[in-house]
């Protein structure tokens, strides 16, 4: 997001269209963010086809969704989204106590993830905080995968390549055309999915990697 785009987020709510599979749990969803001038819903839906469509009609900046649902869950709503060129970014919104469906819900595309069990205001921050550019899961423990480039995004492997190249936060900033804010953002994103904590072990993670890439 360059600075154009972060001053037009600013003057507008955030476009969101939300799926469940339970009515009463989606008309609960609605109010919520209906109540919240942060936020414009688009439409709701039922099942992951009818949210694709919702998508395809409509367009959004974030998508909510259930992950279990009939006819397409939220992986395969989240592999088709991710095919789409500007697709919206996808928040799952779940209660399955799976430790492990963060991870995936990350693996295969998705911006954030936010369990049912936590307060509602939770699940409005995360929203927020993944229009703004964040991703936001839970904190994941576990190894990196073997490939731990693979979800990098085109901009944070670009950044990646630079940052190896010696370049400066400012340098980076001015050539990628974003604020240092917005690099920021894609940095703590670009951490997360390698599980690193710094600009030295991305680029040694980087380098460590580099003759087998």
């Amino acid at each position: 997001m360059d600075r154009r785009q972060a001053a037009s987020r600013e003057q507008r709510p955030v476009e969101v269209i939300l799926a469940d599979d339970h009515p009463l749990l989606l008309r609960g969803l609605r109010q919520l963010f209906d109540e919240d001038e942060r936020f414009l819903v688009l439409a709701t839906a039922t099942d992951g086809e009818r949210l694709l469509d919702a998508v395809a009609r409509f367009g959004a900046d974030v998508v909510v969704t259930g992950w279990v649902m009939p006819y397409l869950d939220g992986a395969g709503v989240l592999r088709a989204l991710r095919e789409r060129p500007g697709a919206p970014r996808v928040v799952v919104y779940s209660g399955l106590e799976d430790p492990e469906l963060p991870r995936e819900v990350r693996a295969l595309g998705g911006a954030g993830f936010c369990s049912k069990q936590q307060p509602p205001e939770a699940l409005l921050e995360t929203v927020v905080a993944v229009a703004a550019g964040m991703m936001v899961f839970p904190y994941l423990a576990g190894a990196t995968p073997a490939d731990p480039f693979a979800q990098l995004t085109e901009r944070e492997t670009g950044i990646l390549h630079a940052l190896a190249a010696g370049g400066t936060s400012i340098q980076l900033a001015d050539r990628f055309g974003i604020s240092p804010n917005t690099l920021k953002f894609h940095l703590k994103n670009l951490y997360a999915k390698l599980g690193v904590g710094n600009r030295t072990q991305a680029v040694a993670l980087y380098l460590s990697h580099a003759p087998r890439r």
